[in-house]
């Protein structure tokens, strides 16, 4: 016997493309914390995870370029928009703070972008998270 399906359970594009985005958001904010272990385990356990930890974020760079794109696409809170956009520049600053020759010591704001960013693409986890899947009054109201 086939089963249909009403219009009720069905999900727009829109809804599934945020899903989609969420997604990507979570696997973002969890390849940076194993950067952050990996730095981690390079400073004070073995050297070689350094490796790990650089080849994490040419990994996972580009996900915050793909995330920009997509989230202009989708009917999202301009707040959600703005950390996503800050994702890209504050890799491209950590970027230019371990490569850029100065004679200032831009290095010692590397550790402070990491967090920032850290700090960044975990409240865009939980934005996301609240834009996607809003609580009903029901919901609130039990909690």
């Amino acid at each position: 016997m086939a089963t249909s399906f009403s219009a009720n359970t069905t999900q727009p594009p829109a809804r599934w493309s945020q899903i989609g985005f969420f997604t990507i958001v979570i696997l973002f904010n969890i390849c940076l914390n194993a950067q952050v272990l990996t730095v981690g385990l390079a400073y004070f356990y073995n050297p070689q995870w350094w490796n790990v930890h650089v080849w994490l974020v040419r990994g996972y760079g580009g996900l915050s370029l793909v995330l920009l794109l997509w989230v202009y696409l989708l009917p999202f809170p301009r707040r959600v928009r703005s950390l996503t956009a800050s994702m890209p520049m504050l890799l491209g600053l950590q970027f230019l703070t371990i490569h850029l020759k100065s004679p200032l010591p831009l290095g010692v704001l590397h550790p402070l972008i990491g967090f920032t960013l850290f700090s960044v693409s975990t409240t865009l986890v939980h934005r996301v998270q609240r834009a996607v899947f809003p609580k009903s009054d029901d919901e609130s109201d039990a909690s």
